[in-house]
């Protein structure tokens, strides 16, 4: 990583803090005190109070002295608030994970009050009258003209009274998110099961698990839920497990939650929205609410028939397997279960097998290897990084052999870690003064840990999320702008440079330089794999509906919103249930309590599916042109992960693809067609 480029000099001489650092040197993470991350967040304030001064002071504004200026605070920023924030979710050390919040809450605080200052808002719009800002073209005239309405989606022409309370609301919005993150994050539930209990359940899970009394402590988070939703023969262990996963920290976030969602909506109206999903949704690439439901209904219909044909399926089997004539829906918690032993037994598909094939190290070692030649880069490990935990690996990434980004790898649970998968961004970077700023990003993970017995043995579902992950991080690692203000993309579209990867490994070729047996070296068998593929959509439908109906919840929590009325977020559950006829809602359970979407990235979860037509859609070029096409690997790398915001979007992937996008492929890929 690299920190602040601003001066170290505390007032009293220089620190030792080692989050202050030159251009483009790693950080000694391994001698980071919870001392410095409160020092390296205050010091980085008072320098933004001051360029921010000094731009309000400015006599005549240029694009120098307004724009780069304004740029650097918000390079410093992201930096110094994602680096507190990344130890809050990832330090062994109690004391640095709650430094690392406060100093996260601290920098968010400015954050949310930067893009709302007037005195530096009219220095802008005094630029934008200038011969200067005419002559302005291509990503620099789009830096300018989005910064400027940026701010006015702040606020920032509010009146006086109306902006104090708007920054009053965002500041209060902050504190409730990081609270239902300290909630969701430190639930540890636990499932104790007895060896009857475990039945099915996989050799290393049980390993991993193992208690001083022979049973099984079974830790319920987003690592442990396949394993045990797919595999636990018991069904009260499989409803229990669920049951469990779907109250993580109810008791307090509900209320909280109800909380966030009425002051978002509060903090939009005072915006003149009708909604806090118009509010969001006018600076993504959809631009409005009534864009993201005719997409979402478009799905629904297109899946609806599928879903029902599933349901259908999964009842039969199960009345098969039962020896049973219910008519009753398969329940929430056995879906996964009879979905994996009709794989099993009608498709020969036994995931728990493949896993054996998919040793952690020989897939991290193959997925780079696929990347280095589709894209054209090198990835160099560094040998005895410094790093927050002993886990932690650290890779370079070169180009013509100079160092063009770097980033770190935390794949493995531990207690009181951020439990779910991120690409996390820790610095953008940018040109500044000093040359250009390279990236520097983390790959935080939850894959199963190894154990004395097994090295750590992923499920091809999990090879998918680590396939994904990393294209967020290659989409972080590939930007070379200007500005950092540039480096990330529309929020509803950043997805799909991670989506588009997950196909690489649904080709045998791929595949099969990497699958091989962590006892025998034996290759994925050609069969094994294409039962895989011939069941890839058995419940495709099913599928979609399920994440359309988390698309829906959000979009009802932040566009239907209604004051008058008292909000019941169990109750919405149950609506949309009823509406979209797909029975899933477990009575009791409270899964919007520990969704961490909803809380930190509100109105965003239909981006996924947003984002796929798109990534499907691009895929289909390299499809054409072969899967570690280098030459196309470049191209990609360059209109689309390198672009940010530099260029429009729309027009960036019109010029890759060749032609108008579509959602032609993404149909097809889920067998709806």
């Amino acid at each position: 990583m690299v920190a602040c480029s601003q001066s170290s000099d505390s007032g009293d001489g220089k620190t030792d803090n080692p989050l202050f650092n030159e251009l483009n040197k790693a950080v000694q993470y391994g001698d980071v005190t919870h001392e410095d991350l409160t020092e390296y967040a205050s010091l980085t304030l008072k320098h933004i109070d001051e360029t921010l001064e000094g731009i309000r002071s400015v006599e005549s504004p240029d694009f120098e002295s307004v724009f780069v200026a304004f740029d650097n605070v918000i390079n410093d920023l992201m930096k110094a608030s994602s680096t507190c924030f990344m130890f809050y979710w990832v330090s062994p050390d109690s004391l640095s994970r709650a430094k690392g919040l406060e100093g996260y809450q601290l920098l968010d605080s400015l954050s949310n009050s930067l893009t709302s200052d007037a005195g530096v808002f009219r220095q802008m719009l005094a630029f934008s009258q200038t011969d200067d800002y005419k002559q302005l073209e291509g990503h620099r005239k789009i830096f300018v003209d989005d910064v400027i309405q940026s701010f006015q989606h702040a606020g920032v022409n509010l009146k006086a009274d109306k902006l104090e309370k708007f920054k009053a609301l965002k500041a209060e919005i902050s504190d409730l998110s990081s609270q239902y993150s300290i909630n969701m994050n430190t639930a540890n539930e636990v499932l104790m099961l007895d060896e009857a209990g475990a039945e099915g359940l996989p050799v290393n899970l049980k390993e991993s698990y193992r208690a001083a009394d022979g049973g099984y402590e079974i830790p319920v988070m987003p690592a442990t839920r396949r394993p045990v939703l797919n595999n636990a023969r018991k069904e009260e262990t499989r409803k229990a497990f669920l049951v469990k996963y779907s109250n993580r920290g109810w008791e307090k976030n509900l209320d909280i939650l109800d909380d966030m969602v009425s002051k978002r909506h509060e903090l939009a109206r005072l915006m003149d929205y009708d909604s806090y999903a118009a509010y969001t949704t006018s600076r993504k690439m959809s631009k409005n609410p009534e864009a993201v439901w005719t997409f979402l209904n478009d799905l629904i219909a297109r899946s609806g028939e599928k879903a029902e044909m599933d349901l259908e399926t999964l009842k039969l089997y199960r009345n098969k397997v039962e020896k049973s004539n219910s008519n009753d829906p398969v329940n929430p918690w056995d879906r996964a279960y009879y979905r994996n032993q009709l794989l099993i037994s009608k498709y020969q598909v036994d995931h728990e097998l493949i896993r054996e094939y998919l040793p952690m190290e020989q897939c991290l070692e193959g997925m780079l290897n696929i990347f280095e030649k589709c894209l054209g880069v090198e990835y160099r490990k560094v040998e005895n990084p410094s790093v927050w935990h002993k886990d932690v690996i650290l890779y370079e990434v070169l180009e013509d052999g100079k160092v063009t980004g770097r980033f770190y790898l935390d794949l493995f649970p531990r207690p009181n870690k951020e439990s779910w998968f991120y690409g996390v961004e820790i610095a953008p970077g940018k040109l500044t003064s000093d040359g250009q700023e390279v990236p520097t990003c983390m790959l935080l993970g939850n894959f199963p840990a190894p154990t004395e017995k097994l090295p750590s043995l992923i499920s091809h579902g999990e090879l998918s999320t680590l396939f994904h992950e990393f294209g967020h991080i290659m989409d972080n690692m590939s930007y070379k702008g200007e500005f950092a203000w540039q480096a990330g993309s529309k929020e509803d579209f950043a997805e799909a440079m991670a989506q588009i990867f997950e196909n690489w490994i649904w080709d045998y070729d791929m595949l099969s330089t990497f699958a091989r047996h962590y006892e025998t070296g034996e290759v994925l068998p050609r069969d094994l794999f294409d039962k895989m593929y011939n069941a890839k959509n058995i419940t495709s439908g099913l599928d979609a509906m399920s994440s359309l109906r988390s698309c829906v919840y959000d979009m009802m929590l932040y566009d239907k919103y209604d004051p008058a009325k008292e909000l019941d977020t169990d109750e919405l559950w149950r609506k949309i249930d009823q509406k979209m006829d797909l029975p899933m809602y477990v009575e009791g359970t409270h899964p919007q309590a520990s969704w961490i979407h909803i809380n930190t990235h509100p109105t965003y979860y239909y981006g996924y599916l947003w984002a796929e037509v798109y990534a499907q859609d691009m895929f289909t070029v390299f499809e054409e042109n072969g899967l570690t096409d280098t030459e196309t690997g470049k191209r990609y790398r360059r209109l689309i992960l390198a672009n940010g915001t530099q260029r429009d979007i729309v027009e960036a992937v019109e010029d890759f693809l060749g032609r108008s996008s579509n959602n032609e492929a993404y149909i097809r890929s889920l067998g709806l067609n």
